[in-house]
């Protein structure tokens, strides 16, 4: 069978396991991962990682519920193997408080993690401003060390790596079989996906090596992620603000409502500041279409507008992605319209 050139625009946690899960299950495609960013510089890289789904409006939740198992699955695999501490990836407990009793006090996602319960009245005593809370133990997946590693294990199965700046897809197809579009916030320029935005995240980096639990305030504007480096506290969900560089009133703010949940972190060290734009979408955008050139129909597979759920259900998507390429290259195209 002739080799299938496939491309991979995005070297994000979705596009690297985009590329990976092409190159190692379809062994007659070429797979060649194309980006202006890569580890450390990638959102992912600042990203906490902790494998938390949020359920979105118009996706089946069996699709949604299939991506984060499938996800969680993967990873744990990982967890549980020798590669652990080379891919950064780890079980993780703690809390999910919130102010309010939520709608939907066992969300989808319960089974899959690991003893989720909802939290004692002895237990709340802590969060005296909180009124319910779930315990469970999920994973951490930190991408300073998996997208190195997810770059290593493309690399071993024949997986091509460059580092340019892409702007045309129609070009992109002139020398390619497929293409995979994991361009994440790019997509707003790439094709035009106007449903794109970002959602700007700041987080602090702070050592508190006796922190070992997580906190997480139901609202997802305060957080508390132990990981192996340092202790991520966060953050901020600011729609549509395109600034990278760091507030300090953020930050200020940051400090205040952590050492509120965690009032230990009032002698934790500051190590760095980050900020990072989450590619949102209303939905993830999983789906395929064909791009026309030069009398070729060429498939055109897209997986972006994760937001804060990249790690947590990258592998999910990325298999659906690569279902719709086998599709693809099975399928007969259909017609062009004159």
């Amino acid at each position: 069978m002739k080799r299938v050139k496939v491309v991979v625009v995005g070297a994000g946690v979705v596009g690297l396991s985009t590329a990976v899960c092409v190159a190692e299950t379809l062994p007659h495609c070429s797979v060649t991962v194309i980006a202006e960013k890569f580890s450390p510089d990638t959102t992912g890289d600042g990203a906490a990682g902790i494998l938390l789904p949020r359920e979105f409006p118009d996706i089946p939740l069996e699709r949604q519920r299939r991506w984060f198992k499938e996800s969680f699955d993967h990873l744990l695999a990982i967890a549980d193997s020798p590669q652990a501490s080379d891919a950064g990836v780890y079980l993780s407990s703690g809390y999910h408080i919130f102010k309010e009793i939520p709608c939907d006090k066992k969300p989808f996602w319960s089974e899959f993690v690991f003893g989720f319960r909802y939290m004692t009245d002895r237990e709340m005593k802590r969060f005296p401003n909180h009124k319910f809370g779930q315990a469970f133990t999920t994973l951490k997946c930190e991408c300073l060390s998996y997208l190195p590693w997810l770059e290593k294990r493309l690399r071993a199965v024949g997986g091509q790596i460059i580092r340019e700046k892409v702007t045309d897809l129609h070009k992109l197809a002139l020398n390619y079989d497929a293409i995979m579009n994991c361009s994440g916030l790019g997509s707003r320029f790439l094709v035009n996906d106007e449903e794109v935005y970002p959602v700007r995240g700041q987080m602090l980096k702070v050592s508190a090596p006796w922190l070992k639990n997580f906190i997480r305030d139901g609202d997802g504007n305060t957080y508390i992620y132990p990981g192996i480096r340092y202790v991520s506290i966060g953050g901020t969900r600011q729609a549509n603000d395109w600034r990278l560089e760091v507030d300090e009133e953020d930050s200020e703010g940051i400090l205040e409502r952590c050492c509120r949940l965690e009032p230990s972190l009032r002698a934790a060290q500051v190590m760095g500041e980050w900020v990072g734009l989450r590619p949102s979408r209303a939905n993830p955008r999983v789906e395929r279409q064909y791009l026309h050139v030069q009398g070729r129909q060429v498939p055109l597979v897209h997986n972006h507008g994760h937001g804060s759920c990249g790690v947590t259900l990258s592998w999910g998507t990325a298999l659906d992605a690569l279902e719709l390429l086998r599709q693809s290259l099975f399928e007969k195209p259909p017609q062009a319209r004159l």
